[in-house]
């Protein structure tokens, strides 16, 4: 069981310790628990329900009509308002309460409901990618357990998977060839399919090597296939010194290629070499691909 003191669920909901202190008070909203030495901490379940309350008070709800719903009520109104096609923050959310309850019915409902509307490709802008920012953020503050991250990377994944195969290859006079891959000790690869089912799309040549790719492999299989670009993101801690260096070393062994790099690891842009183009989004990618087959 996870313990989140009332700061880390401020940072989760968008609730803050003060608001969250009152609704305590005065409605009852929710009741911490207590350490034997009468420390206050709150858990998964009250996690789940306060990112729900939360929903709904950005919603209009008034919190004291909250308070005299049921669980299965909030939860019904809430998963009401993630069908509405364009309301990306409540389905994101709603995201993250499935991913907390291991609740894959919830997750397809919510993320089926969404492709339905926006497309594949809307869907993954609007709502995988932020999701995805926003887990490797709890990822990052150990806001979740290694198995909700792995439960809701593998059913998206599986989605990632099943699109990019549905995509004819073809080629195309202005395609490009772009080599995907991982550093040595990255495992995170949810942004690398998105990246890879964008760049299939638009008729680009893709070498998918995946995760934790040793060094010398992508100096060897860059020399045979002379990619136009090497695209590669840093989610996984690695610290400033040695996330320097790896860019370097990709700068000195590469001349004449593009590097496209992205990732939570990346929040000092100013560390990149000058010829590196920064994936802050999706749509900046998407903006870049668009110039290429200009």
């Amino acid at each position: 069981m996870i313990k989140y003191s009332i700061n880390d669920l401020e940072r989760l909901t968008g609730i803050k310790a003060h608001t969250l202190r009152i609704w305590e008070k005065r409605y009852d909203i929710v009741e911490p628990e207590r350490t034997c030495t009468n420390i206050r901490f709150y858990t998964d379940c009250h996690l789940k329900h306060l990112l729900n309350v939360s929903i709904l008070n950005k919603h209009g709800y008034k919190i004291s009509e909250i308070a005299r719903l049921n669980e299965k009520e909030i939860t019904d109104r809430v998963m009401n308002l993630s069908m509405n096609p364009s309301d990306y923050e409540t389905q994101m959310e709603s995201l993250v309460v499935a991913m907390i309850e291991l609740d894959e019915i919830k997750f397809e409902k919510i993320l089926g409901s969404a492709i339905l509307n926006l497309g594949f490709e809307e869907t993954l802008v609007e709502i995988i990618f932020p999701f995805f920012h926003k887990i490797g953020f709890l990822w990052q503050t150990g806001s979740i357990v290694p198995a909700q991250e792995h439960f809701i990377s593998n059913l998206i994944r599986q989605k990632l998977i099943v699109a990019i195969d549905g995509i004819p290859l073809t080629s195309a006079p202005q395609q490009k060839t772009f080599i995907l891959y991982l550093h040595e000790r990255e495992l995170h690869e949810i942004g690398l399919l998105t990246f890879y089912y964008l760049l299939k799309k638009r008729k680009h040549k893709v070498i998918y090597l995946g995760q934790s790719v040793p060094f010398d492999d992508l100096v060897t299989i860059s020399a045979i296939h002379q990619p136009y670009g090497l695209l590669t993101s840093f989610t996984s801690g690695i610290s400033r010194e040695d996330l320097e260096g790896y860019l370097t070393k990709l700068d000195d062994h590469f001349p004449g290629i593009r590097h496209f790099v992205s990732g939570l690891q990346l929040s000092h842009p100013e560390i990149l070499p000058a010829s590196f183009f920064h994936i802050r989004n999706i749509a900046d990618f998407r903006q870049e691909l668009d110039q290429l087959s200009a």
